[in-house]
């Protein structure tokens, strides 16, 4: 598929997702399609990191697999996941009472930050086990089981899409294998209905089995920190 013709397709997918569940969720979900980009202070958001990175690791590269890595992480993505926390429309989770107090400027200041931070490989680490068929599911998915290719909307290298649009969806290169399965899981079993980016994901994760989300989050696991974050 080219890049033209991806992009055409993931509007129609964004559309009929969103239109499909509007009339259930027409006054609780955030649509993003039209969100505007987020602007934050990175030097105000890193005084208050501290407690961020006691979960999340130095400049967030967490070094706990269920915890996400957020250093170089895009900062819209950053933003509305905070948000998701703080409007409390997603599964009980420790970050919902982290992020209680946050101002708005403060999640925007948090997300410029650790946008900024360079993403490392671990030290001391056992390398992370790659699965050539999760590489061949995020390229090109797979036509006779519906599944998407994943970089659709995350980008060949899997730093995200340069394309403005696709900026509220996540950077997934080094991230943690066993969050990327729990979160898959999560869009699966439709915990996660609060954007319009909740229920495009809701979609593909119903199209993998569990050998599929492994593979494909472990593929990912694999691939090395992209020298700069975007």
């Amino acid at each position: 598929m080219t890049p033209v013709a991806m992009r055409a397709y993931w509007r129609s997918v964004v559309a009929v997702a969103v239109l499909g569940c509007s009339t259930v969720h027409a006054a609780d979900y955030v649509d993003l399609r039209a969100a505007a980009p987020i602007r934050g202070d990175a030097s105000a958001g890193a005084a208050k990191a501290d407690v961020c990175m006691a979960c999340h690791g130095p400049g967030g590269n967490s070094l706990v697999p269920t915890f996400p890595k957020l250093a170089g992480q895009r900062a819209d993505f950053l933003y509305w996941q905070l948000v998701e926390y703080k409007r409390g429309h997603v599964p009980e989770s420790p970050m919902s009472e982290q992020v209680a107090n946050l101002s708005d400027d403060d999640i925007r200041n948090l997300a410029a930050f650790f946008a900024a931070q360079k993403p490392l490989a671990p030290r001391n680490a056992p390398p992370a086990v790659s699965d050539a068929s999760g590489g061949e599911l995020y390229a090109n998915g797979d036509p006779t089981r519906g599944i998407p290719p994943c970089q659709g909307c995350h980008g060949a290298d899997a730093t995200g899409q340069a394309d403005a649009r696709f900026r509220v969806f996540p950077a997934l290169r080094g991230q943690h294998a066993d969050y990327v399965i729990a979160k898959l899981m999560e869009y699966r079993g439709g915990a996660l209905t609060d954007s319009s980016t909740d229920f495009i994901m809701q979609g593909v994760a119903r199209t993998l089995d569990d050998a599929s989300i492994e593979a494909v989050a472990r593929w990912l696991a694999a691939l090395p920190p992209p020298p700069n974050p975007r």
